[in-house]
C-alpha cells in the first residue's frame, strides 16, 4: 500500500503507476534524502516533537541503509513511486513503527526541494575544479606561446596580429567568468527549504534554523510558499552550464579549423583523434565534434525547464518532477566534456611556423601602415585611404606590404621612409601593442599573471 493511499479506495492503475514514477532518474539523490532526513530527525528529537530515542532510532536506521545502498544491497521500488517514500519504505521496514514518525512534520514538497539543492550543490564545486584544471591548461600553453605569432581574426578573415597566448587567454577569462558565475549561483542557492512542509510550514516547533545548519547551509530560506516551488537555482545552474558550453563550443569550433590543412595551426594528438572507415588518411578531431555537439543537449536542458516552469502557479505542481533529468544530463555532459577538451588541449601540438606564415599574409599589418602615417602627423582616415590604395596595388602586383619596393610606399606618400618595413615587421606589430589587455609579450604576461592569482585564491578558499 502507498504511503499517501489512506483517502483511496482503488489501487493505482499500473499505468499511472509507471508514469508517476520518478525513482528511475531520481534515486540517484538517496545520499541528499538520507542526509535530509537525518538532519529532520535529529531536530525533531531536540525539539520534542519525537522522542529522542525515537530520533537516534530513526537516524541509526538510516545510516544503515545508506551502507547497504552504497554497498549496491538495496533494490529500490517502482510501486514506491520516488527516492523518498523508498527511503522511508525501507526505515519503516527496518526499525518498525518508529520510522513512521520521521515524516512528522515535514512534506515530499520541502523533502526534494532540499535533496535537490543538496544536489546540484554538491556538484557545482565539482565543475569548478574541472574549469580549473582546464584554465591551467590554458596558462602553460600561453606561457609556452608569449611569442607565437598568428592571425587574428574579425569575419573569419585575417585582421590583425596577435599570438597564440594572447589566444588561449581570451578562453581563459572566459572560463573565469564561468567560474564566477557558478560561485554566485553556489552563493545564491545556499538556503535550505527544509521545514517550509507542503507550503505553509507546519503547527508543529520546527526548528529550520538546526537543519539549515546541519545540512551546511547559510540559512533556511525566507518563505514557505517559494521554498517549495522555486527552481531558479536550477535555472540559474542551467545557465551557466549553457554559457560554459558555448565557449567550449566556440573553442572547439576554432581547434577544428586550426587541424584542418587549411589551416594547419595545431596538430591534435594521436590520442585525442579518429579515424575514418574508408579514407586512410583522415585524423578527425572528434573530441571537439562531440563537444560542440553536447553543447545543444545543455542548452535543451535550460529550455526545458524554463518551459516547465512557466506557467505554473505557485505553490508545488507535478510537472517539477520533470525537474531533475534536465539538470542530471547537463551535469553528466559537462563533467563529462570538460576533463576530455582539456586533455585534448593540453596534448595538441602548436605549428608555429605555419601560424606566421599565415600571419605574414592577407595584409593584416595594415592597421600598422596606417598607424605609422598617423604618427609622423597625417590624419588616420586619409593614413587609412592610402593603406587602402597600397593593399589593393599589392594584390594586383602579387606583392605584400612587407615586399612592397620602398618607391612603391613613396609614391602613394612621401612621407614613407626605411623605417616602415620595422613599423611593418609582425613582431613589432604585437609587441607595440602594449595597452593593457594587447596581445604583446609583456601584456600577455600580465594575463597570465592574473589568472594564476585568481586560481590560487580560489586553490586557498
Amino acid at each position: 500500500m502507498k504511503l499517501w493511499a489512506g483517502r483511496f479506495q482503488k489501487e493505482t492503475d499500473t499505468l499511472v503507476n509507471d508514469f508517476n514514477s520518478s525513482i528511475s532518474f531520481d534515486a540517484r539523490l538517496y545520499k541528499e534524502d538520507i542526509a535530509g532526513s537525518m538532519a529532520h530527525a535529529a531536530m525533531l528529537g531536540k525539539t520534542g516533537i519525537i522522542e529522542a530515542h525515537e530520533a537516534e532510532k530513526i537516524i541509526d536506521g538510516l545510516k544503515a541503509i545508506l551502507a547497504d545502498v552504497e554497498a549496491d544491497q538495496v533494490e529500490f521500488s517502482m510501486e514506491n513511486e520516488d527516492i523518498h517514500m523508498n527511503i522511508e519504505s525501507l526505515l519503516t521496514q527496518r526499525i518498525g513503527q518508529t520510522g513512521k514518525r520521521l515524516h512528522t512534520a515535514r512534506s515530499r514538497n520541502d523533502q526534494v526541494a532540499v535533496d535537490f539543492r543538496l544536489y546540484v550543490k554538491k556538484e557545482i564545486p565539482v565543475i569548478i575544479g574541472m574549469i580549473q584544471d582546464l584554465e591551467e591548461v590554458l596558462v602553460k600553453k600561453a606561457q609556452a606561446n608569449l611569442h607565437t605569432v598568428m592571425p587574428g581574426y574579425t569575419h573569419l578573415q585575417r585582421a590583425q596580429p596577435t599570438t597564440f597566448a594572447h589566444y588561449m587567454m581570451a578562453y581563459a577569462n572566459m572560463l573565469k567568468r564561468d567560474i564566477t558565475r557558478l560561485e554566485d549561483c553556489l552563493e545564491r542557492m545556499d538556503e535550505c527549504p527544509l521545514g517550509a512542509g507542503a507550503l505553509a510550514t507546519s503547527t508543529y516547533p520546527v526548528d529550520r534554523f538546526q537543519t539549515a545548519a546541519a545540512l551546511g547551509f547559510r540559512c533556511p530560506t525566507d518563505n514557505s510558499m517559494d521554498s517549495v516551488s522555486d527552481r531558479d537555482f536550477a535555472i540559474e545552474f542551467l545557465s551557466a552550464c549553457s554559457i560554459l558550453m558555448m565557449h567550449l563550443s566556440r573553442f572547439s569550433e576554432e581547434i577544428i579549423l586550426w587541424c584542418s590543412w587549411e589551416f594547419k595551426y595545431v596538430e591534435l594528438d594521436d590520442a585525442y583523434s579518429t579515424g575514418s572507415s574508408i579514407m586512410p588518411q583522415k585524423k578527425n578531431p572528434d573530441v571537439a565534434e562531440l563537444v560542440r555537439g553536447k553543447t545543444g543537449r545543455v542548452y535543451g536542458s535550460l529550455i526545458t525547464l524554463l518551459t516547465v516552469m512557466k506557467g505554473l502557479p505557485l505553490a508545488y505542481n507535478k510537472d517539477m518532477q520533470e525537474d531533475k533529468e534536465p539538470v542530471f544530463d547537463a551535469i553528466d555532459t559537462v563533467e563529462l566534456c570538460i576533463p576530455v577538451f582539456a586533455a585534448m588541449l593540453d596534448t595538441l601540438t602548436v605549428k608555429e611556423k605555419n601560424m606566421r606564415a599565415a600571419a605574414s599574409g592577407g595584409f593584416i599589418n595594415a592597421t600598422d601602415c596606417a598607424d605609422y602615417l598617423v604618427k609622423k602627423g597625417m590624419p588616420f582616415r586619409e593614413a587609412y585611404m592610402i593603406v587602402g590604395k597600397l593593399v589593393n596595388f599589392c594584390i594586383k602586383a602579387g606583392e605584400t606590404l612587407d615586399t612592397l619596393p620602398l618607391k612603391d610606399f613613396k609614391a602613394v606618400s612621401p612621407i614613407f621612409e626605411e623605417d616602415v618595413y620595422q613599423a611593418l615587421e609582425l613582431n613589432t606589430c604585437v609587441n607595440g601593442r602594449q595597452v593593457y589587455g594587447g596581445p604583446s609579450a609583456e601584456s600577455v604576461q600580465q594575463q597570465i599573471d592574473h589568472i594564476k592569482d585568481f586560481l590560487a585564491q580560489r586553490k586557498k578558499g
